[in-house]
């Protein structure tokens, strides 16, 4: 898959005002989740593994008992472009979820 446009500081500005959760850390997107225990962790990664496999972007993940930490940048474009804003929202749609 071809390299991806970064997109510009003020382009990733814009786009995390509509995710008040998601932050800009080291040129990563990164959120981190508190789920139930150490199980709803692990249930929570597979949820976001479905939208992340559709649109082959993944997210780096680091879990830490009941904390689910997640960070999107584009490897190929070498920082962020729409592609992580894409599975952005997609998280967030499953964190709003009944089950999330």
């Amino acid at each position: 898959m071809p390299a991806a446009p970064l997109l510009s500081d003020a382009e990733i500005a814009s786009r995390l005002a509509a995710l008040p959760d998601w932050r800009l850390t080291d040129g990563r997107l990164t959120r981190t989740v508190t789920t139930r225990d150490f199980r709803s962790a692990l249930e929570l990664v597979t949820r976001i593994a479905d939208p992340a496999d559709e649109q082959h972007h993944h997210p780096d993940v680091a879990i830490h008992w009941n904390l689910v930490t997640l960070t999107l940048w584009t490897h190929a474009s070498g920082g962020i472009t729409e592609r992580d804003f894409r599975l952005a929202d997609a998280i967030e749609r499953i964190l709003s979820s009944p089950a999330g």
